[in-house]
Formats: C-alpha cells, structure tokens, sequence
C-alpha cells in the first residue's frame, strides 16, 4: 500500500514542490514540463505484458535503458533542454526507487 502511494508521490507531487521551490516565478510552466516527462512510460506500451508489478523499468524499457539516462543527463547541459531534462531524470530516480523497493 505504501509503494504505491511514494512512487506516485514522486512521480506527481515531488515535481511540483520542485517547481514551486526553484522556480518560483515560473512554477506552473516548469510543473507542467517536469510533470510532461511521464511520457516516457508510452515505451511501456512496447513490454508484454504492458504492466508488470515485478519488473524494473530502468534499464528494461527503451526510454528507461542506459543509454537513454546518458542523453537525460547531457541535456542537462542544455540550457534550453534542461528543465526537461530535469523532469527526464527525476521520473527515472522516481521508477529507481520503485526498483529498490522491490529488491
């Protein structure tokens, strides 16, 4: 019961406590840009099957693989990708706790 409701948490309250916290005068844009980085779970679509409650995403989902978190993380050197890429990586640390959880 408890998973369920941090990993969410993460997922949709901790982005927008960030925004409102470091990006005050903006906070509602950069919300929704970091909230908008749940489309990456769309490569979940591509898993059979779709949803499983025992597998960890990172590093087995496209969007979710090494490599993918090596570009999230040069983005950030990006002045204009880097509220994305913030969002890009704080999903992934969000489905890495969720991993951690289950091991």
């Amino acid at each position: 019961m408890l998973q369920p409701l941090v990993h969410y948490s993460l997922h949709f309250l901790l982005p927008i406590i960030i925004a409102l916290v470091f990006f005050r005068h903006r906070w509602k844009s950069v919300a929704l840009l970091l909230l908008a980085a749940i489309i990456i779970d769309l490569d979940h679509l591509f898993a059979t099957p779709i949803f499983d409650p025992n597998r960890c995403s990172v590093g087995f989902h496209p969007l979710h693989n090494y490599v993918a978190i090596g570009v999230y993380l040069a983005l950030l050197f990006f002045k204009n990708a880097r509220i994305v890429a913030l969002g890009l990586l704080l999903h992934i640390a969000a489905d890495l706790v969720d991993c951690m959880w289950m091991n």
